[in-house]
């Protein structure tokens, strides 16, 4: 969705952006489903360490776009080809979509 100048990010009551909200609960998921995935493969690590950055962006307010954007190609480049894993990191995609678009 497309913001025009001088419009505003929808809020919720306590003053955040939903889609941070969204994104949160997308990482959260995510992490859960990838923890409990048995197998092991090469780049783990790395897209435990980059869901654990955007958790920590999201967190912070006003995640910068190209960051986001750059720690979901990571996540999607270690674990994409565990198709296990591929609803929760397509809703995670989604997220960053959705809060980087209009940032």
């Amino acid at each position: 969705m497309l913001q025009s100048v001088g419009q505003r990010r929808p809020v919720t009551d306590s003053g955040e952006d939903p889609r941070v909200g969204e994104l949160l609960a997308a990482v959260s998921r995510l992490r859960r489903e990838l923890a409990g995935h048995p197998a092991e493969f090469p780049d783990r690590g790395i897209a435990e360490d980059e869901l654990a950055a955007l958790q920590a962006m999201a967190l912070g307010g006003a995640p910068e776009s190209a960051r986001l954007r750059r720690s979901l190609l990571l996540v999607a480049g270690a674990i994409g080809s565990v198709s296990a894993l591929a609803a929760a990191l397509a809703a995670v995609r989604e997220a960053v979509d959705r809060l980087s678009s209009s940032g």
